[in-house]
C-alpha cells in the first residue's frame, strides 16, 4: 500500500463521515452502532474496502429522503440486518474460530506424537 493509497483512503473515509453527519439523528445513531458492530465482528475486508459501509449510507440516505424512520429501513432487529448483509463474507469471528480449531488440532497432534 502506497502513501497515495493511504491518503486516498482517508479522503474517502472523511467523505463517508460527512455523509453520515448529514443524515437525520436516528440514522446517525444506528449507523454508528452498525459500524461498531462490523468493526468488532464484521467482515475482514471492511478494513480495506468501505463498499459495505458506503452501501449502508446510500440506503440510509434513500430512506431519509423518503421520510422513513431508520428502523423502517433496517427492521427492528438491527443486528439481524447487519448479519444478513455479511452472511457470505468471512468475518473476524470466522478467523478466530479457525485459529482456535487449528491450535487445538496442533496441540492434540503434538500430544499424540509425544506418547509414541
Amino acid at each position: 500500500m502506497s502513501i497515495r493509497d493511504i491518503i486516498e483512503g482517508k479522503k474517502k473515509w472523511r467523505a463517508l463521515v460527512a455523509r453520515v453527519k448529514a443524515l437525520p439523528q436516528d440514522y446517525q445513531m444506528v449507523y454508528k452502532e452498525i459500524q461498531k458492530y462490523y468493526f468488532k465482528v464484521g467482515p475482514v475486508e471492511i478494513a480495506e474496502d468501505m463498499g459495505l459501509l458506503e452501501g449502508i449510507v446510500e440506503l440510509f440516505e434513500e430512506g431519509a429522503v423518503m421520510g422513513k424512520g431508520v428502523l423502517e429501513v433496517t427492521g427492528s432487529d438491527v443486528a439481524a440486518f447487519c448479519d444478513e448483509l455479511i452472511k457470505n463474507s468471512k468475518t473476524y469471528a470466522d478467523l478466530y474460530q479457525e485459529s482456535v480449531d487449528r491450535k487445538v488440532h496442533e496441540a492434540i497432534h503434538k500430544a499424540a506424537n509425544k506418547t509414541k
